[in-house]
């Protein structure tokens, strides 16, 4: 299984970033994470962590939401990016899949993937040719190709939208709660795909997900956020088997599984909070 060594080429480097909206609201702490090549990295924490907030710092896509990052450095191969134009990042080989995937409503699904080549200057061929790759990982999105996206369902869009990030070759992508409105079902098909495009494609991931279960599940490597800071990070097998993740965001405990409102009344006795 792949890991977060020191031997790995590191893509995406984030040292320590404080994220600040309208000048006044203090959202990222110090956050730093490392995203190596060819891996599968899980962003981990609950609602309100600031997973959403890392990956478009990342992307550079807070400006349009009164955000900055004020304090660290975003680096990709080695390189200052965060205050390249997002367009710019794109064509590096850096794209996000936006949380509520965001299709184009009134195109076909067709038209949605292709939308994701339009900044390819490699011509027609190569460009059908990654619409029939796109098409092998989701033969779902062969079948819908000419409905309108609007019309399809969420694990469809979820698709939709993933398929149009492949189309324009990225190296990493970021994804932003694939499983979110999704059927448990669908989930775990989302993944796998996941799973088949990394190791296919060698397209490498980081991925904010607040189900941590599934994500730890295939992700190598994981980082937890709360509060806007990193309290935890580790192989996604460490990470599995720590008790304080199993208690607190896989609801297991020495004592069995515990409900969501017992593991909220525990919150105080977290070890990394005191």
């Amino acid at each position: 299984m792949l890991d977060a060594t020191p031997e790995r080429e590191t893509l995406l480097e984030v040292n320590n970033i404080e994220v600040i909206y309208n000048h006044v609201i203090l959202v990222l702490k110090g956050v730093s994470l490392s995203v190596p090549k060819g891996g599968i990295t899980a962003l981990l924490g609950g609602n309100g962590a600031g997973k959403t907030t890392t990956l478009k710092a990342i992307s550079n896509l807070l400006h349009s939401e009164r955000g900055e990052v004020t304090k660290g450095q975003i680096s990709y191969r080695g390189e200052r990016v965060q205050d390249m134009d997002p367009a710019a990042l794109v064509k590096k080989g850096v794209i996000q899949v936006m949380e509520g995937r965001h299709c184009f409503e009134h195109l076909t699904v067709e038209e949605n993937l292709l939308t994701g080549a339009y900044t390819r200057n490699d011509g027609r061929a190569a460009v059908a040719q990654d619409l029939e790759m796109v098409y092998s990982y989701f033969p779902r999105l062969k079948e819908r190709r000419k409905s309108q996206a609007g019309y399809t369902s969420g694990g469809e869009q979820q698709m939709c939208a993933m398929g149009r990030a492949l189309m324009s070759r990225p190296e990493t992508i970021l994804l932003d709660e694939p499983s979110m409105g999704l059927a448990p079902q669908l989930v775990e098909q989302i993944f796998e795909i996941v799973k088949a495009v990394n190791e296919g494609e060698g397209v490498t991931f980081l991925l904010a997900e607040q189900n941590t279960n599934i994500a730890l599940r295939y992700a190598h490597y994981g980082y937890i956020l709360e509060s806007g800071r990193v309290v935890m990070d580790g192989p996604a097998e460490a990470l599995r088997e720590n008790p304080d993740v199993k208690e607190f965001y896989l609801g297991m405990s020495e004592q069995g599984r515990k409900s969501f409102r017992d593991v909220r009344s525990y919150r105080r006795r977290k070890r990394w909070l005191a």
